[in-house]
Protein backbone atom coordinates (compact mmCIF):
# COMPACT_ATOMS: atom_id res chain seq x y z
CA UNK A 1 0.00 0.00 0.00
CA UNK A 2 1.20 3.43 -1.11
CA UNK A 3 2.06 5.47 1.87
CA UNK A 4 0.41 9.17 2.29
CA UNK A 5 3.63 10.70 4.10
CA UNK A 6 6.75 11.75 2.69
CA UNK A 7 9.76 9.72 3.14
CA UNK A 8 12.21 10.57 5.87
CA UNK A 9 14.46 11.03 3.40
CA UNK A 10 12.25 13.88 1.57
CA UNK A 11 11.09 15.30 5.09
CA UNK A 12 14.72 15.80 6.25
CA UNK A 13 15.72 17.00 2.69
CA UNK A 14 12.85 19.70 3.20
CA UNK A 15 12.96 20.63 6.95
CA UNK A 16 13.61 24.22 7.41
CA UNK A 17 17.02 25.13 8.84
CA UNK A 18 16.31 27.81 11.38
CA UNK A 19 13.26 29.65 13.11
CA UNK A 20 11.01 30.85 9.63
CA UNK A 21 8.73 29.82 7.13
CA UNK A 22 9.63 27.52 4.20
CA UNK A 23 11.50 29.58 1.64
CA UNK A 24 10.95 28.42 -2.01
CA UNK A 25 13.71 29.88 -4.69
CA UNK A 26 12.43 29.97 -8.00
CA UNK A 27 14.90 30.82 -10.62
CA UNK A 28 13.15 32.26 -13.80
CA UNK A 29 11.17 34.29 -14.77
CA UNK A 30 9.07 32.28 -17.49
CA UNK A 31 6.13 30.10 -18.36
CA UNK A 32 7.90 27.56 -15.63
CA UNK A 33 8.96 29.62 -12.90
CA UNK A 34 5.31 31.68 -13.09
CA UNK A 35 4.05 29.18 -12.61
CA UNK A 36 5.34 28.01 -9.91
CA UNK A 37 4.95 31.06 -8.06
CA UNK A 38 0.95 31.28 -9.02
CA UNK A 39 0.59 27.95 -7.67
CA UNK A 40 2.32 29.23 -4.20
CA UNK A 41 0.01 31.79 -3.51
CA UNK A 42 -1.70 31.02 0.11
CA UNK A 43 0.72 28.43 0.84
CA UNK A 44 2.71 29.16 3.92
CA UNK A 45 5.67 29.66 2.23
CA UNK A 46 8.24 32.39 1.23
CA UNK A 47 8.53 32.38 -2.39
CA UNK A 48 11.67 34.34 -3.68
CA UNK A 49 11.51 34.65 -7.13
CA UNK A 50 15.16 35.41 -9.17
CA UNK A 51 15.45 36.75 -12.60
CA UNK A 52 18.20 38.67 -14.48
CA UNK A 53 15.30 40.64 -15.95
CA UNK A 54 12.72 42.47 -14.44
CA UNK A 55 9.97 41.39 -16.68
CA UNK A 56 8.08 38.21 -17.88
CA UNK A 57 8.42 37.73 -21.97
CA UNK A 58 5.72 35.82 -23.72
CA UNK A 59 7.88 34.18 -26.33
CA UNK A 60 6.05 32.86 -28.71
CA UNK A 61 4.90 36.24 -29.94
CA UNK A 62 8.73 37.78 -29.93
CA UNK A 63 9.21 37.17 -33.51
CA UNK A 64 6.26 39.68 -34.17
CA UNK A 65 8.20 42.04 -33.04
CA UNK A 66 11.07 41.07 -34.92
CA UNK A 67 8.91 41.77 -37.81
CA UNK A 68 7.41 44.90 -36.46
CA UNK A 69 3.73 43.96 -35.79
CA UNK A 70 3.86 44.29 -32.53
CA UNK A 71 5.84 46.84 -29.72
CA UNK A 72 8.07 45.56 -27.08
CA UNK A 73 6.29 46.16 -24.12
CA UNK A 74 3.06 44.42 -25.80
CA UNK A 75 4.04 41.23 -24.89
CA UNK A 76 6.48 41.42 -22.12
CA UNK A 77 4.98 42.28 -18.17
CA UNK A 78 7.17 43.33 -15.05
CA UNK A 79 6.98 40.81 -12.87
CA UNK A 80 6.87 43.05 -9.70
CA UNK A 81 3.42 44.17 -11.41
CA UNK A 82 2.21 40.80 -11.90
CA UNK A 83 3.16 39.83 -8.39
CA UNK A 84 2.12 42.85 -6.74
CA UNK A 85 -0.66 41.53 -4.66
CA UNK A 86 0.63 38.13 -3.84
CA UNK A 87 2.02 38.37 -0.22
CA UNK A 88 3.96 35.59 0.10
CA UNK A 89 5.86 36.08 -3.06
CA UNK A 90 8.93 38.86 -4.09
CA UNK A 91 11.34 39.40 -6.53
CA UNK A 92 14.94 39.72 -6.90
CA UNK A 93 16.75 41.23 -9.79
CA UNK A 94 19.62 39.24 -10.03
CA UNK A 95 21.94 37.12 -12.29
CA UNK A 96 22.69 33.62 -10.95
CA UNK A 97 26.22 32.91 -10.89
CA UNK A 98 27.19 29.97 -8.25
CA UNK A 99 24.37 26.95 -6.76
CA UNK A 100 25.54 25.34 -3.38
CA UNK A 101 23.37 22.33 -2.91
CA UNK A 102 24.99 21.01 0.34
CA UNK A 103 24.55 24.74 1.81
CA UNK A 104 21.47 25.42 -0.27
CA UNK A 105 22.76 28.67 -1.16
CA UNK A 106 22.63 30.80 -4.13
CA UNK A 107 24.75 32.95 -5.14
CA UNK A 108 23.72 36.24 -7.48
CA UNK A 109 25.68 39.08 -9.07
CA UNK A 110 24.39 42.03 -10.85
CA UNK A 111 21.50 42.82 -8.93
CA UNK A 112 19.22 45.70 -9.59
CA UNK A 113 20.35 47.74 -6.49
CA UNK A 114 23.91 47.96 -7.97
CA UNK A 115 25.74 45.96 -5.77
CA UNK A 116 28.10 42.74 -7.13
CA UNK A 117 27.32 40.06 -4.91
CA UNK A 118 24.14 38.83 -2.65
CA UNK A 119 23.55 34.98 -1.39
CA UNK A 120 19.87 33.75 -1.45
CA UNK A 121 19.07 30.70 1.13
CA UNK A 122 16.13 28.03 0.48
CA UNK A 123 15.09 25.53 1.32
CA UNK A 124 13.71 24.08 -1.80
CA UNK A 125 14.81 25.81 -5.16
CA UNK A 126 13.41 25.44 -8.23
CA UNK A 127 15.44 26.32 -11.52
CA UNK A 128 13.37 27.40 -14.70
CA UNK A 129 16.17 28.87 -16.52
CA UNK A 130 15.33 28.17 -20.14
CA UNK A 131 17.39 27.65 -23.01
CA UNK A 132 19.30 29.57 -25.93
CA UNK A 133 19.79 28.67 -29.52
CA UNK A 134 22.43 25.78 -30.39
CA UNK A 135 24.69 26.63 -33.41
CA UNK A 136 26.15 22.73 -33.71
CA UNK A 137 29.40 23.82 -32.99
CA UNK A 138 29.92 27.01 -35.00
CA UNK A 139 29.10 29.50 -32.40
CA UNK A 140 31.05 32.14 -34.75
CA UNK A 141 27.91 32.04 -36.53
CA UNK A 142 26.19 33.74 -33.70
CA UNK A 143 26.58 37.29 -35.37
CA UNK A 144 26.40 36.84 -38.51
CA UNK A 145 22.75 35.15 -37.47
CA UNK A 146 21.34 36.22 -34.52
CA UNK A 147 18.52 34.23 -32.84
CA UNK A 148 15.05 34.60 -31.20
CA UNK A 149 14.84 34.27 -27.32
CA UNK A 150 15.05 37.50 -26.56
CA UNK A 151 13.78 41.31 -26.41
CA UNK A 152 17.68 42.43 -27.63
CA UNK A 153 17.19 39.76 -30.31
CA UNK A 154 13.95 40.68 -31.35
CA UNK A 155 15.16 43.95 -31.69
CA UNK A 156 18.21 43.44 -33.50
CA UNK A 157 16.32 41.01 -36.07
CA UNK A 158 13.80 44.00 -36.73
CA UNK A 159 16.74 46.65 -36.85
CA UNK A 160 18.83 44.17 -40.35
CA UNK A 161 15.51 43.14 -41.76
CA UNK A 162 14.25 46.85 -42.23
CA UNK A 163 18.05 48.20 -42.52
CA UNK A 164 18.09 45.66 -45.73
CA UNK A 165 15.66 47.39 -47.42
CA UNK A 166 17.04 50.45 -46.57
CA UNK A 167 20.20 49.43 -47.91
CA UNK A 168 19.28 48.30 -50.91
CA UNK A 169 17.27 51.32 -51.95
CA UNK A 170 20.61 53.00 -51.90
CA UNK A 171 22.11 50.76 -53.78
CA UNK A 172 23.16 50.97 -57.29
CA UNK A 173 24.94 47.54 -57.95
CA UNK A 174 22.40 45.30 -58.67
CA UNK A 175 24.27 41.64 -57.50
CA UNK A 176 24.92 43.94 -54.30
CA UNK A 177 21.36 44.61 -54.00
CA UNK A 178 20.22 41.17 -54.58
CA UNK A 179 22.42 40.61 -51.43
CA UNK A 180 20.95 43.21 -49.37
CA UNK A 181 17.20 42.04 -50.80
CA UNK A 182 17.84 37.96 -49.80
CA UNK A 183 16.67 36.91 -46.58
CA UNK A 184 17.85 33.24 -45.18
CA UNK A 185 15.59 32.09 -42.03
CA UNK A 186 17.44 28.72 -40.63
CA UNK A 187 15.02 26.17 -39.68
CA UNK A 188 11.89 25.74 -40.32
CA UNK A 189 10.02 24.97 -36.79
CA UNK A 190 7.09 27.33 -35.74
CA UNK A 191 9.61 30.00 -35.16
CA UNK A 192 11.44 29.90 -38.36
CA UNK A 193 8.26 29.53 -40.40
CA UNK A 194 6.54 32.29 -38.51
CA UNK A 195 9.34 34.21 -39.17
CA UNK A 196 10.21 33.70 -43.13
CA UNK A 197 6.33 34.43 -43.40
CA UNK A 198 6.16 37.69 -41.93
CA UNK A 199 9.43 38.89 -43.49
CA UNK A 200 7.72 37.84 -46.89
CA UNK A 201 4.47 39.49 -46.14
CA UNK A 202 6.51 43.05 -44.94
CA UNK A 203 8.32 42.45 -48.66
CA UNK A 204 5.39 42.19 -50.27
CA UNK A 205 2.60 44.06 -49.20
CA UNK A 206 3.62 46.10 -45.66
CA UNK A 207 6.59 48.02 -47.43
CA UNK A 208 4.87 47.88 -51.57
CA UNK A 209 4.58 51.54 -51.96
CA UNK A 210 7.31 53.11 -49.52
CA UNK A 211 10.61 52.69 -52.10
CA UNK A 212 11.13 54.38 -55.07
CA UNK A 213 14.63 52.62 -56.22
CA UNK A 214 13.49 48.95 -55.50
CA UNK A 215 10.48 47.18 -55.48
CA UNK A 216 10.43 45.33 -51.89
CA UNK A 217 8.28 42.60 -53.80
CA UNK A 218 11.69 41.64 -55.66
CA UNK A 219 13.47 40.07 -51.89
CA UNK A 220 13.73 36.64 -51.84
CA UNK A 221 12.85 35.11 -49.07
CA UNK A 222 14.67 31.26 -48.41
CA UNK A 223 13.51 29.17 -45.05
CA UNK A 224 16.55 26.51 -44.75
CA UNK A 225 15.64 23.23 -43.25
CA UNK A 226 18.22 20.39 -42.81
CA UNK A 227 14.98 17.74 -42.31
CA UNK A 228 12.66 16.86 -45.33
CA UNK A 229 9.80 18.68 -44.59
CA UNK A 230 8.98 21.95 -42.59
CA UNK A 231 6.83 21.79 -39.16
CA UNK A 232 8.28 18.22 -38.37
CA UNK A 233 6.78 18.37 -35.05
CA UNK A 234 3.17 17.98 -36.95
CA UNK A 235 1.52 15.86 -39.50
CA UNK A 236 2.93 15.35 -42.75
CA UNK A 237 -0.12 16.38 -44.20
CA UNK A 238 0.07 19.98 -42.32
CA UNK A 239 3.30 20.34 -43.04
CA UNK A 240 2.33 20.35 -46.73
CA UNK A 241 0.25 22.97 -46.52
CA UNK A 242 2.53 25.03 -44.23
CA UNK A 243 4.86 24.38 -47.53
CA UNK A 244 2.07 25.72 -49.71
CA UNK A 245 0.95 28.98 -47.65
CA UNK A 246 4.84 29.54 -47.41
CA UNK A 247 5.21 29.28 -51.08
CA UNK A 248 2.16 31.21 -52.11
CA UNK A 249 3.52 33.84 -49.81
CA UNK A 250 7.04 33.91 -51.81
CA UNK A 251 8.90 32.27 -49.71
CA UNK A 252 11.69 29.36 -51.04
CA UNK A 253 11.73 26.36 -48.97
CA UNK A 254 14.92 24.53 -48.96
CA UNK A 255 14.43 21.18 -47.26
CA UNK A 256 16.99 18.50 -46.75
CA UNK A 257 19.82 21.43 -46.96
CA UNK A 258 22.33 22.17 -44.14
CA UNK A 259 24.04 25.43 -43.34
CA UNK A 260 27.55 24.58 -43.83
CA UNK A 261 28.93 28.02 -43.59
CA UNK A 262 27.79 31.21 -43.01
CA UNK A 263 29.23 34.67 -42.44
CA UNK A 264 27.52 38.60 -43.05
CA UNK A 265 27.72 38.34 -46.38
CA UNK A 266 26.20 34.76 -47.42
CA UNK A 267 24.98 31.61 -46.33
CA UNK A 268 26.53 28.32 -47.94
CA UNK A 269 23.97 25.43 -48.34
CA UNK A 270 25.22 21.67 -48.31
CA UNK A 271 24.53 19.72 -51.42
CA UNK A 272 24.21 15.83 -50.89
CA UNK A 273 24.75 15.25 -54.88
CA UNK A 274 27.33 17.91 -55.75
CA UNK A 275 29.07 21.01 -54.39
CA UNK A 276 28.19 23.76 -51.74
CA UNK A 277 26.15 26.49 -53.04
CA UNK A 278 26.61 29.91 -51.78
CA UNK A 279 23.66 32.40 -51.47
CA UNK A 280 24.91 35.62 -51.19
CA UNK A 281 22.58 37.53 -48.45
CA UNK A 282 23.25 40.32 -46.04
CA UNK A 283 20.66 39.00 -43.58
CA UNK A 284 19.87 35.82 -42.07
CA UNK A 285 18.33 34.76 -38.84
CA UNK A 286 19.06 31.71 -36.51
CA UNK A 287 15.90 29.35 -35.81
CA UNK A 288 17.26 26.08 -35.34
CA UNK A 289 18.18 24.16 -32.17
CA UNK A 290 18.41 24.52 -28.89
CA UNK A 291 20.92 24.32 -25.89
CA UNK A 292 20.57 24.31 -22.07
CA UNK A 293 20.96 27.14 -19.99
CA UNK A 294 24.05 27.13 -18.41
CA UNK A 295 22.30 26.77 -14.96
CA UNK A 296 21.66 23.84 -16.27
CA UNK A 297 25.29 22.42 -16.60
CA UNK A 298 25.91 23.99 -13.12
CA UNK A 299 23.63 21.83 -11.75
CA UNK A 300 24.58 18.65 -13.57
CA UNK A 301 27.96 19.44 -12.26
CA UNK A 302 26.87 19.44 -8.78
CA UNK A 303 24.66 16.60 -8.52
CA UNK A 304 26.28 14.10 -11.07
CA UNK A 305 22.39 14.65 -12.74
CA UNK A 306 23.94 13.40 -16.24
CA UNK A 307 23.61 15.91 -19.67
CA UNK A 308 22.31 15.44 -22.68
CA UNK A 309 23.99 16.17 -26.18
CA UNK A 310 22.01 19.49 -26.32
CA UNK A 311 23.20 20.31 -22.75
CA UNK A 312 19.94 19.95 -21.07
CA UNK A 313 19.65 18.35 -17.55
CA UNK A 314 18.17 14.87 -16.79
CA UNK A 315 15.46 14.82 -13.87
CA UNK A 316 13.82 12.53 -11.79
CA UNK A 317 9.82 11.33 -12.87
CA UNK A 318 8.83 14.16 -10.24
CA UNK A 319 11.31 17.07 -11.69
CA UNK A 320 13.55 17.42 -9.19
CA UNK A 321 17.52 16.12 -9.31
CA UNK A 322 18.67 12.77 -8.76
CA UNK A 323 19.22 12.20 -4.70
CA UNK A 324 18.27 16.27 -4.38
CA UNK A 325 14.49 16.00 -3.49
CA UNK A 326 14.84 19.74 -2.72
CA UNK A 327 16.10 20.92 -6.17
CA UNK A 328 13.39 20.92 -8.80
CA UNK A 329 14.43 21.66 -12.71
CA UNK A 330 12.00 22.61 -15.10
CA UNK A 331 11.46 23.59 -18.76
CA UNK A 332 13.72 23.99 -21.83
CA UNK A 333 16.35 23.04 -19.65
CA UNK A 334 15.48 19.68 -18.70
CA UNK A 335 15.55 16.71 -20.91
CA UNK A 336 12.33 14.16 -19.29
CA UNK A 337 11.00 10.65 -21.08
CA UNK A 338 7.77 11.39 -22.73
CA UNK A 339 6.75 7.68 -22.25
CA UNK A 340 6.65 6.77 -25.74
CA UNK A 341 10.05 6.76 -26.47
CA UNK A 342 11.15 9.88 -26.86
CA UNK A 343 11.56 13.05 -24.74
CA UNK A 344 9.40 16.32 -24.44
CA UNK A 345 9.23 19.28 -26.32
CA UNK A 346 10.84 22.57 -25.43
CA UNK A 347 7.65 24.19 -25.44
CA UNK A 348 5.73 26.75 -23.57
CA UNK A 349 2.50 24.57 -22.41
CA UNK A 350 5.51 21.72 -21.47
CA UNK A 351 7.31 24.26 -18.86
CA UNK A 352 3.28 25.45 -18.35
CA UNK A 353 1.95 22.17 -16.67
CA UNK A 354 5.59 21.21 -14.84
CA UNK A 355 5.14 24.64 -13.10
CA UNK A 356 2.01 23.38 -11.75
CA UNK A 357 3.66 20.33 -11.21
CA UNK A 358 6.21 21.51 -8.96
CA UNK A 359 4.37 23.88 -6.71
CA UNK A 360 1.65 21.28 -6.30
CA UNK A 361 4.01 18.42 -5.08
CA UNK A 362 5.59 21.72 -2.89
CA UNK A 363 2.34 21.74 -1.20
CA UNK A 364 1.52 18.53 -0.94
CA UNK A 365 4.69 17.78 0.85
CA UNK A 366 4.76 20.42 3.53
CA UNK A 367 1.35 19.22 3.83
CA UNK A 368 2.68 16.10 5.07
CA UNK A 369 0.94 14.39 2.36
CA UNK A 370 3.04 12.01 -0.38
CA UNK A 371 2.57 13.83 -4.20
CA UNK A 372 2.08 12.19 -6.99
CA UNK A 373 5.16 9.95 -8.10
CA UNK A 374 5.58 11.46 -11.68
CA UNK A 375 4.92 14.52 -14.30
CA UNK A 376 2.77 13.50 -17.29
CA UNK A 377 2.15 16.13 -19.80
CA UNK A 378 -1.30 16.80 -21.22
CA UNK A 379 -0.69 18.09 -24.76
CA UNK A 380 -3.20 20.08 -25.29
CA UNK A 381 -2.25 20.42 -28.97
CA UNK A 382 -0.12 22.59 -31.41
CA UNK A 383 -0.52 25.35 -33.46
CA UNK A 384 1.52 27.63 -36.12
CA UNK A 385 0.24 30.64 -38.08
CA UNK A 386 2.87 31.28 -41.64
CA UNK A 387 0.82 35.05 -42.31
CA UNK A 388 -2.61 36.69 -42.77
CA UNK A 389 -5.43 34.28 -42.09
CA UNK A 390 -2.79 30.99 -42.92
CA UNK A 391 -2.40 28.66 -40.18
CA UNK A 392 -1.95 25.22 -39.02
CA UNK A 393 -3.28 23.23 -35.88
CA UNK A 394 -3.54 19.62 -34.52
CA UNK A 395 -5.72 18.90 -31.46
CA UNK A 396 -4.82 15.10 -31.07
CA UNK A 397 -6.72 13.65 -34.26
CA UNK A 398 -7.93 16.69 -35.30
CA UNK A 399 -6.12 18.53 -38.21
CA UNK A 400 -6.94 21.73 -39.59
CA UNK A 401 -5.03 24.42 -41.82
CA UNK A 402 -6.16 27.74 -42.95
CA UNK A 403 -8.50 30.76 -41.44
CA UNK A 404 -9.57 28.65 -39.22
CA UNK A 405 -6.58 27.21 -37.53
CA UNK A 406 -5.34 30.95 -37.52
CA UNK A 407 -8.10 32.18 -35.32
CA UNK A 408 -7.81 29.95 -33.12
CA UNK A 409 -4.36 29.93 -32.94
CA UNK A 410 -4.99 34.34 -32.46
CA UNK A 411 -7.39 32.85 -29.27
CA UNK A 412 -4.71 30.70 -27.67
CA UNK A 413 -2.27 33.48 -27.80
CA UNK A 414 -4.42 36.11 -25.85
CA UNK A 415 -5.78 33.89 -23.70
CA UNK A 416 -1.90 33.21 -22.83
CA UNK A 417 -0.91 36.87 -22.87
CA UNK A 418 0.10 37.85 -19.14
CA UNK A 419 -1.38 41.12 -18.79
CA UNK A 420 -5.03 42.54 -19.22
CA UNK A 421 -3.85 45.57 -20.85
CA UNK A 422 -1.01 43.73 -23.27
CA UNK A 423 -4.33 41.99 -24.08
CA UNK A 424 -6.26 44.25 -25.68
CA UNK A 425 -3.54 46.33 -26.97
CA UNK A 426 -2.21 43.30 -28.97
CA UNK A 427 -5.74 42.70 -30.07
CA UNK A 428 -5.99 46.43 -31.42
CA UNK A 429 -2.99 46.26 -32.75
CA UNK A 430 -3.84 42.97 -34.33
CA UNK A 431 -7.15 44.05 -35.52
CA UNK A 432 -5.24 47.55 -37.23
CA UNK A 433 -3.06 44.97 -38.78
CA UNK A 434 -5.20 43.20 -40.93
CA UNK A 435 -7.11 46.33 -42.04
CA UNK A 436 -4.40 48.14 -43.35
CA UNK A 437 -2.32 45.68 -44.09
CA UNK A 438 0.64 47.58 -41.57
CA UNK A 439 2.47 47.31 -39.21
CA UNK A 440 3.08 49.70 -36.57
CA UNK A 441 6.80 49.38 -35.12
CA UNK A 442 9.05 49.51 -38.10
CA UNK A 443 11.62 51.84 -36.42
CA UNK A 444 15.13 51.10 -37.09
CA UNK A 445 17.51 51.14 -34.02
CA UNK A 446 20.81 51.32 -33.03
CA UNK A 447 22.85 48.45 -33.31
CA UNK A 448 22.25 46.35 -29.93
CA UNK A 449 25.71 45.53 -27.57
CA UNK A 450 26.79 42.34 -27.45
CA UNK A 451 25.56 40.04 -24.43
CA UNK A 452 28.21 38.97 -22.26
CA UNK A 453 29.00 35.46 -22.50
CA UNK A 454 27.29 34.27 -19.38
CA UNK A 455 24.46 35.34 -20.39
CA UNK A 456 24.52 33.79 -23.46
CA UNK A 457 21.35 31.04 -23.24
CA UNK A 458 20.60 31.98 -20.38
CA UNK A 459 16.15 32.96 -21.31
CA UNK A 460 13.28 32.38 -19.64
CA UNK A 461 11.89 29.04 -20.03
CA UNK A 462 9.33 28.20 -22.88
Amino acid sequence: MTSTHPTPEIAAALAPRGRHRHRVVVVGGGFGGLRVVRGLRGAPVEVTLIDRRNFHLFQPLLYQVATGALAAGEIATPLRAIFKRQANARVVMGEVEGIDLDARRVSLRRLGDGSRRRQVEYDTLVVAAGAGHSYFGHDEWRDAAPGLKSLEDALEIRRRVLLAFEAAEAEDDPARRRAWLTFVVVGAGPTGVELAGQIAEISRETLRRDFRAIDPADAQVLLVEAAGRPLTSFHPRLSESARRSLERLGVTVCTGRQVVDLDERSVTLGREDGDPERIAARTAVWAAGVTGSPLAGMLAESSGAPLDRAGRIGVEPDLTLPGRPDVFALGDMVTLADGRGGTLPGVAPVAMQQGRFAASVIRERLAGRAPSAAFRYHDKGSLATIGRARAVAQFGPVRVAGPLAWLAWLGVHIAYLVGFQNRILVMLRWMASFVTRGRGSRLIGREAEPAPAAEVGRTAAS
